[in-house]
């Protein structure tokens, strides 16, 4: 395959950037999106040229490290995977695709296609904890949980912080990854007793963060690679009104 890349290239936070035009040849159609780019990266060096900065770390699905914007759509236009799960047969032979960073305040962007995420850390820092004694691995059945509660957990704990929520939202909102990191600690019996100020404070912070308001657009899901469900951002907002009702967070 040949394709040709039109890739955003930007040096750091305060310089200009642009879009740049690149051909890469001799593409495997079973290669991954990040195969590709190290292609391209190797001869771009070869050329004495500098290489395109761009994140990844377990290139499976795992990490949500390869955070890019293909053709308008966070992680490339096949549903449910990450950048390093996409292959070049979603694309064709002679096809120009768009490579953009995620593009949000409260992520700055750093160089290239890498941008600074660790807003999501600090969100997860003000309400991510519980005080109970959950002991050892050993322990882990003292404190009995139905299947369906458990479940339900797991499904909010899916979320890999890799942000495609926020590139896709036009408000450029976290309340998805918000939701999940809140729903999975407060569905739980040991989140229990933080469970309204765990809500306040995370949202308070997500807030502070410069993350926009939640329009129920929906965008979020729909890019989602864990598809993590908008209920969670219902569960969550109870809890914050809740919360506030309690005068919790303060």
């Amino acid at each position: 395959m040949k394709v040709t890349l039109r890739i955003w290239r930007q040096a750091g936070p305060n310089s200009d950037g642009k879009l740049v035009e690149y051909e890469v040849d001799g593409v495997s159609p079973d290669s991954s999106f990040l195969e590709m780019m190290d292609l391209l990266n190797e001869d771009l060096i070869n050329k004495g040229e500098e290489p395109v900065a761009f994140d990844h770390d377990c290139r499976e699905g795992i990490c949500g490290t390869c955070s890019m914007v293909i053709n308008g759509i966070a992680h490339g236009p096949k549903k449910a995977i990450t950048t390093c799960q996409l292959h070049m047969r979603e694309f064709n032979d002679g096809d120009t695709i768009v490579v953009e960073p995620w593009r949000a305040t409260a992520f700055p962007l750093i160089k290239d296609l890498v941008v600074d995420r660790t807003a999501f850390e600090r969100i997860i820092q003000a309400g991510g904890y519980v005080s109970v004694g959950t002991g050892s691995a050993q322990d882990a059945n003292d404190v009995l949980i139905s299947k369906t509660t458990a479940d339900y957990a797991m499904d909010a704990a899916q979320c890999i912080g890799c942000g495609a929520c926020v590139a896709a939202c036009p408000n450029s909102s976290a309340m998805l990854f918000t939701a999940a990191k809140v729903s999975h600690l407060n569905s739980l019996p040991q989140g229990e007793v933080e469970r309204f100020d765990r809500a306040v404070l995370m949202v308070n912070q997500m807030d502070e963060e410069g993350f926009g308001g939640c329009t129920n657009i929906g965008e979020c899901e729909a890019v989602c690679p864990k598809e993590v469900s908008l209920d969670f951002i219902a569960q969550m907002n109870r809890n914050l009104v809740g919360g506030y009702l309690r005068g919790a967070g303060r």
